[in-house]
């Protein structure tokens, strides 16, 4: 899968692969950061969405990781759409690969692109973010979106 990893993301950068993220067991939970204690995140905090599709055996396999590292970072909300079913708010981020995840919030876009399914991976990169661009309209629409319903999108 590293080869297919490309960024397409309004020059936002890139998080390449460690030679180490290679696993997407349990075990690599472990080495998340635990916060058991944590608040909900605030109502004006990022969101990290995976644009996946449930037809997807690596999507499906990348939920629960993506739910454990939605625990070790409370400051951020996490939101799962299927591109499919919510095409009228997915169709314009033209996923071709899985998972993709978008970071945004009211600050603009720090992430949009494709990232292995590692919780590593996603772990580390929401540790490093860059600071934000400002967001295209369809990521203005897609965050309107899950702030208006997000029990729907909920991870």
């Amino acid at each position: 899968m590293d080869e297919g990893f490309v960024h397409n993301s309004h020059d936002l950068p890139a998080v390449p692969p460690r030679p180490s993220d290679h696993t997407t067991d349990a075990s690599a939970l472990s080495a998340l950061p635990s916060n058991p204690e944590s608040a909900e995140p605030a109502s004006d905090a990022p969101w990290v969405v995976c644009l996946c599709a449930e037809w997807c055996g690596t999507c499906r396999d990348y939920r629960p990781l993506l739910e454990q590292v939605a625990r070790a970072h409370p400051q951020f909300r996490f939101a799962w759409v299927d591109i499919e079913d919510h095409a009228d708010i997915a169709d314009a981020f033209d996923v071709e690969t899985f998972p993709t995840l978008l970071v945004a919030g009211a600050d603009g876009t720090r992430f949009l692109g494709p990232l292995l399914p590692h919780a590593e991976t996603l772990s580390r990169m929401l540790s490093a973010l860059q600071p934000p661009k400002p967001s295209s309209l369809d990521v203005d629409l897609l965050l309107a979106v899950l702030n208006k319903k997000p029990a729907v999108f909920a991870v």
